[in-house]
């Protein structure tokens, strides 16, 4: 059996997680579930949420995907409960999860759309308050402690990782790129103290794709698998700009992981990138000598599902910067065939680079005692 450590999973937000833990003043405006025209809602503010739980498909046929749930009773538990997601991933062989949020969105952005900031503030430690003090407490030998941040005010932002890294915090879920949400780039200084933040307490930052909303402007003829299936570029996009950006390079023990995102396309951008570096730096105001390829070896890892023809390129990679993912309970979930799947992706692979891939390089990382049976 492969005992495997998921990089990327998704909770599906219970009811009670801001209704138990926002004060009363902001019972109404904050996140809570209602029940209308047969379904369920999200409703907070004055918004309600399109779905109850996205794009949360695990353990349905592929043939009812297109149907989002409307309630609860559409998903399997594992979605919404901790213990019955732990047993789930068990029984796949995964021994331990990092969670991004869907509610909230993957990376809290949700709230930087409230027009109360003191309601979103209370929002955001809320979310992370239930991840450590309740979903992750469920499992605790399985489930991988990370929260969100409050985007609108990067200094509230490192408050809010230090006070969840007392509590136990190992990472933190941050936007891929800040300037579709209208936020300043990364290409600034604004976002320094999130970064101080990180490296002082060496906590990695995850980047998933699509956490700064839509890449492409669809039109009606193109089906929405297009953007689905190329979402590998947005992962490239974000990544080669952090590693052209200031950032890597006045923190140079920073920490970042690509959610999501796949392999296979990593050794031709980082070709690609260093061959324009030596071309366009002067120019274009990057005149020091870090290759891009220099920073990604350094400073990344990303994250792969089921990418066989992206593991013949793993040297190239470099085996210790890949990182394995369920995505459970989203379509691309290996559940409930993980181990089938895992067979396929690691046939030829060395058994010593199957445990870095698998779990040892996540465990590293994410600095998590990984316990699986003997």
């Amino acid at each position: 059996m492969y005992k495997l450590f998921s990089v990327d999973d998704h909770i599906i937000e219970p009811p009670g997680v801001w209704a138990d833990r926002v004060p009363k003043k902001f019972q109404e405006a904050a996140p809570h579930v209602i029940e209308d025209e047969g379904r369920q809602f999200w409703v907070y503010e004055d918004q309600r949420a399109p779905t109850m739980g996205l794009n949360a498909v695990a353990g349905k046929p592929r043939e009812e995907w297109q149907n989002e749930p409307v309630r609860y009773s559409d998903m399997i538990p594992g979605c919404y409960d901790p213990v019955e997601r732990a047993k789930d991933l068990r029984s796949e062989g995964i021994f331990a999860s990092v969670n991004f949020p869907s509610l909230p969105r993957f990376a809290g952005t949700l709230f930087l759309e409230f027009k109360d900031k003191e309601l979103a503030q209370t929002c955001v430690s809320a979310w992370n308050d239930f991840v450590i003090d309740e979903w992750c407490p469920a499992a605790p030998e399985l489930f991988v402690p990370m929260v969100i941040l409050p985007l609108w005010d990067p200094k509230l932002a490192a408050a809010e990782i230090r006070r969840c890294v007392e509590k136990g915090a190992r990472a933190i879920s941050m936007v891929e790129n800040p300037a579709p949400l209208g936020l300043p780039s990364f290409h600034t200084d604004h976002w320094d103290p999130i970064w101080e933040a990180c490296v002082e307490a060496d906590i990695p930052i995850c980047m998933h794709i699509a956490s700064s909303g839509k890449s492409t402007v669809l039109t009606t003829e193109e089906p929405g698998i297009v953007e689905i299936a190329a979402a590998f570029t947005r992962a490239a996009h974000s990544s080669v700009n952090m590693m052209l950006s200031p950032i890597p390079r006045k923190f140079p023990d920073i920490k970042m992981v690509w959610s999501e995102g796949g392999i296979g396309w990593i050794p031709a951008a980082l070709e690609r990138a260093d061959r324009q570096f030596d071309r366009h730096r002067y120019w274009s105001r990057d005149t020091d000598d870090l290759l891009p390829s220099d920073v990604c070896r350094r400073n990344m890892w990303f994250c792969m599902i089921e990418e066989p023809i992206g593991l013949k390129y793993r040297s190239d990679i470099g085996v210790d910067k890949i990182l394995w993912e369920s995505d459970y309970p989203h379509a691309d979930t290996t559940f409930p065939h993980t181990q089938d799947g895992a067979k396929i992706v690691f046939d030829g692979v060395p058994d010593d680079e199957v445990e870095q891939i698998t779990h040892t390089n996540a465990s590293a990382l994410f600095k998590w005692e990984f316990v699986a049976p003997v």
